[in-house]
């Protein structure tokens, strides 16, 4: 297995387990979240910081303002990075995400080459926010699988700040 997993889904329920930095930028992907939820849209966020501490993206999901069913918050920042920042930077920077990313995101973040990925609340959760059934819940891969395949080192902590994470869901989505 070529990725660094870090930390089982329930680890970091506490907050205290993250560092400042990563406590800051988490919560900066989780008002994204809430900003996209306000304009109608599904309630994720990302941030994307370099190791030194410039900020490279940010985006929140835009799927429901823009039609494009690929428009997740992690993907749309991933888009803003493609031109402009080298692999190198990539590779040293963290991706924030408000969630787990799904599998078409944690997709974007293998071929970016983001080295990190710090999220919320994780798919598991968010799944009963959703009310899915049982046997759709089978059916999904962790970002930790895509990551896993991935030729370089994708360290990936998550789930944290959960309930702060989970705010923005609570009473979007319907049975």
């Amino acid at each position: 297995m070529h990725a660094l997993l870090s930390a089982a889904p329930d680890q970091l329920d506490d907050p205290s387990t993250l560092n400042d930095t990563d406590g800051t930028y988490l919560r900066q992907a989780i008002a994204w979240s809430c900003t996209a939820r306000a304009r109608g849209n599904r309630p994720f966020g990302a941030v994307v910081i370099a190791a030194d501490g410039t900020l490279l993206a940010e985006a929140y999901c835009n799927t429901t303002e823009t039609g494009d069913c690929t428009g997740h918050a992690e993907t749309n920042a991933v888009r803003q990075l493609s031109a402009s920042v080298s692999r190198d930077t990539l590779a040293q920077a963290t991706l924030y995400s408000s969630a787990e990313p799904c599998v078409m995101c944690a997709g974007a973040i293998f071929w970016s080459g983001i080295g990190r990925v710090v999220f919320g609340i994780d798919a598991v959760r968010l799944r009963v926010f959703r009310g899915e059934r049982s046997e759709q819940r089978d059916a999904e891969l962790s970002c930790r699988d895509v990551f896993a395949a991935s030729p370089h080192a994708i360290e990936c902590i998550g789930p944290a700040l959960i309930e702060e994470a989970s705010a923005p869901h609570v009473g979007f989505w319907k049975s």
